[in-house]
């Protein structure tokens, strides 16, 4: 059942035979009901590991998200990004004989994935308890907005209406006005942590031998990232400040501009970094004995007097010139990069972190996943275009071919 792969490649040298390129997680079998970003970005990273995640879609649509955009060759953005290495399959899962197909590759599956709306799958008969009663190996992961019960159980949820509801969209953008965060970090949030708890239950499996369901709630998700913002409010009384592109509760740090328009961030962490910036960078040495900057919260209290100092400074000097001294110093830095540049950022490619992949409208380039474990190589196997998978797959659930078992996971000691 591996998906076909457009393209075709030499065969393998005896050394690239001799490591894992199917990834660790090959033989894992994945059903994913799943739309949007949340789900499937989990199931991406499995995917991207090795295993064969079986994307349900609906039968002449698909995914939410193959029409979001049209930027990459006609292709969505966000569809492209989130189900590279998926095999997709067209089933209406509401009728008879959809349903009894829906739950036959369940049976068949190690992992199943599903983040539909509020009550959708009970509807479809997917209740987690009954599921792991009939296939105790099943580890079952649901996606929700807010979770089940409670006042907000039965509502629907998008990422901007979660960064909302935790006090996310407050604390960004600058002082007049504040912004929501630019990319879906609420679905990122919550995909990650089904991510990791499908792998934390797949490792229980190998030490029980019995699978397990568990839910994410995307507001418990990313209100577990906003943790030291509600300790600070909670306990100090006021909430961070907006504070634009600087950070909140530490100066300096944040965007400064050189005299020939470079933006350069930089960040200080302790008093030894502030002595090293006023005598190095600033070249105001008294500074750092300065009462008025004297200590963390000093420095934040005031920070529109320190800012403006250091603009004063920044603006003498070329961007070129402002890097020189902050590595001399030694500062943490960094260019205000655009997405461009960061398509071209210098160190992703001196670790060769682009590879290409194949996709409906040609070949893609994307970054390779983060985690590479010694001895595999990472497999970018193809998008996939709407329903390119039902025959196979079906032929599969109805065939002797079994996929390859996972294997137990060792006891952790």
């Amino acid at each position: 059942m591996e998906w076909p792969v457009r393209t075709s490649s030499p065969p393998p040298t005896a050394a690239e035979s001799s490591r894992r390129p199917r990834g660790p997680l090959a033989g894992l079998v994945v059903v994913s009901l799943e739309q949007a970003v949340a789900a499937p970005f989990a199931t991406r990273q499995l995917a991207d590991l090795g295993a064969r995640v079986i994307k349900i879609e609906r039968p002449g649509r698909g995914d939410l998200a193959r029409h979001y955009d049209t930027s990459v060759h006609g292709m969505s953005s966000h569809f492209v990004w989130l189900n590279r290495g998926k095999g997709s399959v067209e089933l209406d899962v509401r009728s008879a004989e959809g349903n009894r197909t829906l739950h036959e590759l369940v049976g068949r599956a190690d992992v199943l994935v599903q983040n539909l709306a509020p009550g959708a799958a009970d509807r479809l008969g997917l209740e987690p308890d009954a599921l792991t009663a009939r296939h105790p190996r099943l580890v079952v992961c649901g996606i929700s907005g807010y979770g089940t019960g409670g006042e907000y159980g039965a509502r629907k949820a998008y990422d901007l209406l979660i960064q909302c509801e935790t006090g996310l969209v407050s604390l960004t953008g600058g002082p007049e006005e504040p912004a929501k965060v630019g990319i879906s970090i609420a679905d990122i949030a919550s995909g990650m942590y089904a991510y990791s708890g499908i792998l934390t239950a797949l490792l229980d499996r190998g030490v029980t031998g019995c699978g397990t369901s568990f839910e994410v709630s995307m507001l418990e998700a990313l209100g577990e990232w906003m943790g030291y913002a509600e300790y600070f409010t909670r306990y100090g009384g006021t909430p961070p400040p907006r504070a634009g592109a600087s950070h909140a509760t530490i100066a300096p740090y944040g965007p400064f501009t050189a005299g020939d328009g470079t933006v350069v961030n930089l960040g200080l962490q302790n008093e030894h970094e502030w002595e090293a910036f006023c005598r190095v960078v600033l070249q105001l040495p008294a500074l750092a004995a300065d009462p008025r900057f004297a200590g963390n919260a000093r420095r934040v209290a005031r920070r529109a007097e320190l800012d403006t100092l250091i603009a004063e400074v920044a603006a003498t000097l070329t961007g070129d010139e402002l890097v020189a001294r902050l590595e001399a110093a030694p500062i943490a830095y960094a260019r205000q990069r655009t997405m461009a540049e960061f398509a071209d950022h210098p160190q992703l490619r001196d670790r060769q972190r682009w590879a290409q992949f194949d996709s409906p409208v040609g070949p893609l380039t994307g970054l390779v996943p983060p985690v590479r474990l010694p001895g595999t190589d990472p497999t970018l196997r193809p998008v996939p275009a709407l329903g390119e998978h039902t025959e196979s797959v079906l032929s599969w659930l109805t065939g002797t071919d079994e996929p390859a078992a996972l294997p137990v996971p060792a006891r952790v000691r």
